[in-house]
């Protein structure tokens, strides 16, 4: 058996306000897997994203990075970039002085960064746009410098906190297709959070479905579609059946908490 590049071994997390976050999470998640984490607000996909970055801590249980601790992140091999619901863009940075920070921060010299950063901008569709400011772009455009500067690092793996959700359907949609073919190309392992059952079913190769008070993984279903994926598979049966399944298993934590489950998507 191969060690899991990220493996969650009954991790909880409760706040100082007695918040309980996480409950006895225990997730696998392998190299090369695009995993979307997928659930309503509050049950702690954000949080557990956090923790596989290294931002959070668990209060009990524990996590392994390509089984290790969070010390080896960051060595050849073991590279992690994250990007958030947010740009995050410094605004009075150009597009490509934005992208080539965590370059800067790391001493790369400067030729071999900006090739890296021309690369990287080429990559999402911004190879004209190096020498804007984040105000001359859209919201989707801003994501897309956003996603440029996680992918610079030439990162093996990639975490997305809902990086797409404050955008129209239209640029989100083609935003997914963009990042689903990044992932392809660059071999990477993602984990993506999201609301979106269309979403997570359109991007991954799994979807992990987390119920809220308190947090916990209540289904793991994999997506066997098609390696390249268009707007004919959003509408195909197999589609529709996973959305289906993923909507019914909501459903039943829904029933079973008795309460109002609010914040997934259809």
């Amino acid at each position: 058996m191969t060690t899991p590049l990220l493996a969650v071994q009954r991790v909880d997390k409760r706040y100082p306000n007695g918040t309980v976050a996480l409950e006895d999470v225990r997730l696998d998640i392998e190299a090369g897997e695009f995993v979307s984490l997928l659930g309503p607000s509050g049950c702690g996909k954000s949080t557990l994203l956090k923790m596989f970055a290294g931002i959070e801590a668990p209060s009990h249980g524990h996590l392994r990075w390509w089984g290790g601790p969070f010390s080896t992140v960051g060595t050849p091999g073991r590279r992690m970039s994250m990007v958030f619901q947010e740009a995050t863009l410094m605004p009075w940075a150009s597009v490509a002085d934005n992208v080539r920070l965590p370059l800067d921060l790391a001493g790369v010299p400067r030729r071999e960064a900006d090739a890296r950063v021309s690369e990287a901008l080429a990559g999402v569709g911004l190879a004209k746009f190096g020498a804007a400011r984040p105000r001359e772009l859209s919201g989707g455009m801003q994501m897309r410098a956003s996603l440029a500067r996680a992918l610079v690092t030439e990162p093996d793996l990639l975490l997305l906190d809902e990086p797409f959700g404050a955008l129209d359907e239209f640029t989100r949609n083609r935003l997914d297709s963009d990042l689903r073919t990044l992932w392809q190309r660059r071999n990477m392992t993602v984990v993506f959070v999201t609301h979106s059952i269309y979403e997570a079913v359109y991007l991954s190769s799994r979807v992990v479905v987390m119920q809220a008070r308190p947090g916990r993984v209540i289904a793991d279903v994999g997506i066997d579609g098609p390696q390249s994926r268009d707007e004919g598979w959003r509408v195909s049966a197999p589609f529709i059946d996973y959305c289906s399944t993923l909507s019914a298993r909501i459903s039943e934590a829904h029933a079973a908490q008795g309460d109002h489950y609010e914040g997934v998507q259809a």
